[in-house]
């Protein structure tokens, strides 16, 4: 249990985690207690999503410093719901149980949360590999809206830390992969203050049995269409929306449109699946990719996806890279 209930904590830490190796676990806290902060400053929730063995007896160094809560599998999103249910932080940031914070860059972004004021959240960056530490570099706040109409946005919920009252009642959709990438775009537009650093603050790993390492054909599938049916509802969503919000999201769809062909490609390897994958988005009003210059890959692959030709001679080269790649 947490070792203060009376003093509201500023950083809730909330980690999901099912059937992690104990060694990834005990790193993951370490790295969170690693920082500066006070007993009372810290609340941190681990959400055990019903893993074939408790490991509250192997974290024995933090059973007191910890809520270690148990429950029935439901899936990364249902996990990270229930810690956000509960948590009573100011603030609030992901951490999935096999990663890390990196001390110094994340002390950092606590520092922008103490000392700027009304900050809603903190946009910092993540690496799969160690990352030396050369100073910090942050934007100028903004909108969450004006970040998303002129910078790429990474759906990971792990990669910032938020206001929880800014949250509301907007939670992850459970049973679905790329749930992040339907809350993170919601999440950020709810945000009146928005500093994006450039301090690499998270470290996540690649693991052989992570989800998306999986190679089986109906989790390929599950995939797609997982992905398909977030654009869906995110380009609904901005139909809905006042106009600046509106163009934000648009860009953001138009994002993931991108990124859902290139999937196809690399996951199918097939041009059947790409052209019936296009046609669908084309009955939604979402292709052709709109001509917009948010970055010089979007530029290049709408070109290269604007007809049946060119998609067929960007199926072979993409395959080409990947067999080369292995």
């Amino acid at each position: 249990m947490t070792t203060n209930t009376q003093t509201q904590p500023f950083v809730s830490f909330v980690i999901p985690c099912y059937n992690l190796p104990q060694q990834l676990l005990v790193e993951c806290l370490d790295s969170i207690f690693a920082l500066t902060l006070e007993d009372s400053q810290r609340e941190v929730i681990v959400v055990d999503d019903g893993s074939d063995q408790c490991q509250l007896d192997s974290l024995s160094n933090y059973r007191d410093q910890i809520i270690y809560l148990r429950q029935a599998n439901q899936g990364l999103s249902g996990a990270r719901n229930t810690g956000l249910n509960i948590c009573r932080g100011q603030y609030v940031q992901f951490v999935d149980g096999d990663d890390m914070l990196l001390t110094e860059a994340y002390a950092h972004c606590l520092d922008i949360l103490q000392n700027e004021k009304q900050i809603d959240m903190v946009i910092f960056e993540a690496t799969d590999s160690p990352v030396a530490v050369n100073g910090f570099a942050d934007d100028q706040p903004e909108s969450g809206a004006e970040y998303m109409r002129h910078h790429n946005l990474h759906g990971s919920a792990c990669g910032y830390v938020f206001r929880r009252a800014m949250a509301g009642q907007l939670r992850f959709t459970r049973g679905i992969l790329h749930e992040d990438e339907e809350f993170t775009p919601q999440l950020v537009l709810r945000a009146d203050k928005v500093i994006h650093t450039n301090a690499v603050a998270y470290f996540y790993r690649k693991r052989e049995n992570s989800i998306t390492r999986n190679t089986e054909s109906s989790h390929l599938e599950k995939r797609l269409a997982d992905q398909e049916a977030v654009i869906m509802r995110l380009n609904t969503m901005a139909d809905r929306m006042p106009a600046a919000d509106k163009f934000a999201m648009q860009r953001r769809v138009h994002q993931l449109t991108m990124d859902y062909l290139y999937n196809t490609i690399m996951l199918t390897g097939s041009v059947g699946e790409l052209e019936k994958r296009v046609a669908k988005l084309k009955d939604a009003g979402l292709f052709p990719l709109p001509d917009k210059n948010y970055t010089k890959k979007y530029t290049w692959f709408r070109r290269m996806t604007m007809n049946k030709l060119s998609r067929r001679m960007l199926v072979a080269a993409l395959k080409r890279s990947q067999q080369h790649g292995k």
